[in-house]
């Protein structure tokens, strides 16, 4: 396929963290390319940094103050001396304005031209390249919205529900649901904080809400030289807050010539921006007809699936394109060499238990994966690694290869139930009672199967998470002077706390006090108790002293792992203390309310 790559790319930076980051650095190595790893003050020793052939650090805990901190990464590449970016997905992967730095500074982005990500990027302005391309498009609007009275105004003409959805984003963040005018303002709030958490950006736009769709995808990838052509189509539709949960490829039971016409539309949306690299073109299919939802202008999660079914590494063919060279395979070569079915679990550090899917995080004493013919797991942790609450919430993506859709699925079971992950609880319950149930199998599910159809109430509670790793002491950062060969040098260390060494300066984040034995909703036995069930940043309270609460009203809204969580009252009464402010951290069992 050309000569060797490390002469045209000697090193690549991945400007980005956990699975997909290790998945990079591993393809790179296979290429012979050296990588950079960066990480934030928490990820100082993740599975990512280990693997790189060297590491920045980029400070901070939150995305914000790391991984999406545009000062932080361009100094990493100008120090590392990085001629190559990989943004993986999520931060920076579709930002052109970093895509656009990158380029001026002389550095290779290894993802589509700016221009693109700016007109597909934007959800809106996607839409209007969609139509130009000749793809259908769901109903609604193509500007930005200015405010809520505009969107509904936009739910009373074409319908309720809704959806408002961040602009910049991408699976499934900062998008909310409205069933009626009364709910749009909070829900407008909620999906502008998460984008802005997310994507570094808030404007939103709103869009018909379909009733019982799927959610199938088109895999993408061009390349410098004007050519563009389609891999596979992903079904997506098993999922849950309009976060993915399984994947397959290809997408099963459509009718005779739906694959190709959205094949062919996606190509064609594609061209239209001037398109390459790899990408991803969403569909919403129901009844028989499809409709232009999206173009994801990265490498998706899901991606894994359409390897397995064409032994083709998309990564690898990322590198290569961003290296100039041109696509290695035809449209009907591509299409000739797919085989099989596969079949894609996101094991998430969740509690699925009664259909919550409450975030988990906390330090995973024990990961053990499954194997055997026709398997795969891609993760960013081992045994010993910690899921912040900072971060997503992915443990890791178990792929599986079938000769058809059912050994797909009985695989995928068999290495569910051999998986082992301990200290978080984690979505592997809810993902075997998915690939049991007939729905699934008959293909009858939909976006919206899993939150209203699927009965998850059997499952057994998760076991409450393991609060340190045995053994492990809390680190602390330390400043030093060194001095190696006689040259001064002031460094900074990690190294165990112990009772004769606390840090000092600065001060301790605000903390809830917390419950006697409580782990959410209303405390142990009705006490009036309000608590959290999961460690998180408290973003809005909803309630004031003296307020009357019913029982499942909002108290306060959480936010975890990116995702924002409503804490409601399980006890009527009246709120007799408030013991939280918007920005405190709190951790799982912390009281947050008193109701009398």
């Amino acid at each position: 396929m050309g000569p060797t790559l490390s002469s045209v790319l000697k090193k690549i930076l991945i400007a980005n963290r956990g699975e997909i980051a290790v998945r990079v650095i591993r393809a790179a190595r296979e290429l012979g390319i050296p990588t950079v790893a960066v990480y934030s003050e928490l990820d100082r020793n993740a599975l990512h940094v280990r693997l790189a052939d060297e590491a920045y650090a980029l400070g901070g805990q939150t995305v914000t103050e790391s991984y999406i901190n545009t000062d932080a990464i361009l100094a990493a590449i100008r120090d590392s001396g990085a001629d190559a970016v990989h943004p993986g997905y999520g931060f920076f992967s579709e930002n052109a304005d970093f895509a656009q730095a990158i380029t001026e500074m002389g550095v290779t982005f290894i993802g589509p031209p700016p221009a693109a990500i700016v007109e597909m990027g934007d959800k809106v302005s996607s839409r209007i390249a969609a139509q130009r391309g000749g793809a259908p498009i769901v109903p609604g609007t193509t500007e930005f919205a200015k405010g809520p009275e505009e969107i509904r105004a936009f739910g009373e003409a074409n319908g309720w529900p809704i959806a408002i959805k961040a602009a910049f984003g991408g699976g499934g963040r900062g998008m909310k649901v409205v069933q009626s005018a009364d709910e749009v303002e909070d829900a407008m709030a909620s999906a502008q904080r998460e984008s802005k958490n997310f994507f570094g950006r808030d404007e939103v736009y709103v869009e018909r809400y379909l009733t019982w769709p799927r959610h199938v995808e088109v895999q993408v990838v061009g390349d410098h030289h004007g050519n563009v052509i389609w891999v596979s189509t992903r079904d997506c539709s098993a999922q849950r807050r309009h976060q993915k949960l399984i994947e397959e490829a290809p997408a099963h039971g459509l009718p005779a010539g739906v694959e190709e016409a959205m094949g062919e539309a996606a190509v064609k949306a594609a061209k239209a921006v001037g398109y390459f690299n790899a990408g991803t073109v969403e569909f919403i299919y129901q009844d028989g007809d499809f409709f232009f939802l999206e173009m994801n202008t990265r490498l998706q999660v899901e991606h894994p699936v359409t390897e397995m079914i064409t032994g083709i590494d998309l990564v690898e063919w990322q590198i290569r394109i961003a290296a100039g060279e041109k696509l290695p395979m035809t449209q009907e070569e591509v299409l000739a060499a797919r085989r099989g079915h596969s079949i894609e679990v996101r094991i998430n550090a969740e509690d699925p238990t009664d259909g919550k899917f409450l975030p988990s995080p906390g330090p995973i004493t024990k990961l053990v994966a499954p194997d055997g013919f026709g398997v795969r797991f891609d993760s960013g942790y081992e045994s010993g690694d910690e899921i912040s609450q900072f971060y997503d919430n992915l443990v890791g993506k178990l792929v599986v290869w079938g000769k058809d859709r059912d050994t797909a699925i009985a695989r995928a079971l068999r290495c569910l139930r051999e998986m082992v992950v301990e200290g978080v609880a984690t979505t592997i319950p809810a993902d075997i009672a998915i690939l049991e149930h007939p729905d699934f199998s008959a293909m009858t599910h939909s976006t919206k199967w899993v939150e209203q159809n699927l009965d998850l109430s059997q499952l057994p509670k998760a076991a409450a998470p393991a609060p340190t790793l045995e053994g492990a002491e809390p680190l602390v950062k330390r400043s030093t002077t060194v001095e190696v060969n006689g040259k001064r040098f002031d460094v900074s260390m990690w190294v165990p706390e112990s009772p004769m060494m606390v840090a000092s300066g600065g001060s301790a984040p605000k903390k809830a006090k917390r419950a006697a034995g409580g782990s959410g909703g209303a405390g142990p036995l009705g006490s009036g108790n309000v608590t959290v069930p999961m460690q998180g940043t408290i973003v809005k309270v909803l309630v004031a002293v003296g307020d009357t609460v019913e029982v499942g009203q909002g108290v306060v809204v959480l936010e975890a792992m990116k995702m924002e969580n409503q804490i409601a009252a399980e006890k009527a009464g009246v709120i007799t203390e408030i013991r939280v402010e918007a920005g405190v951290t709190v951790g799982g069992g912390d009281v947050v309310a008193v109701i009398e």
